[in-house]
């Protein structure tokens, strides 16, 4: 029997992976990878009455950016190459994706 391929949500022609708070943009057999955690979230209201079937919706207000070096023989404190903190998740991810393409081309 054949292994089935697990199929990961995509953000900008790279796998984005999340468990919990903690999300890995990239695709980990490539040299480096981008690591984000949530470290704060605010809730927002529906904004018209047609939202309101969503509930309040949990916003991250606060994440942790890193890159990092995917290679197994390398310290976890070598690994992490550069680091931020940016206001929301949008903003990491954005980050996060100029500092990998950086990154995988040189």
């Amino acid at each position: 029997m054949a292994e089935k391929e697990t199929q990961f949500p995509m953000y900008k022609g790279k796998p984005l992976v999340r468990s919990g708070d903690l999300l890995y943009y990239g695709d980990m057999r490539d040299p480096f990878v981008v690591r984000i955690q949530v470290r704060s979230k605010k809730t927002l209201s529906p904004l018209t009455p047609e939202d309101a079937s969503f509930g309040d919706l949990p916003v991250a207000s606060r994440t942790y950016v890193q890159l990092v070096n995917t290679d197994i023989n390398v310290s976890p404190q070598k690994a992490i190459v550069k680091s931020s903190e940016q206001p929301s998740l949008f903003s990491a991810l954005d980050l996060g994706y100029v500092w990998l393409q950086q990154a995988l081309r040189g």
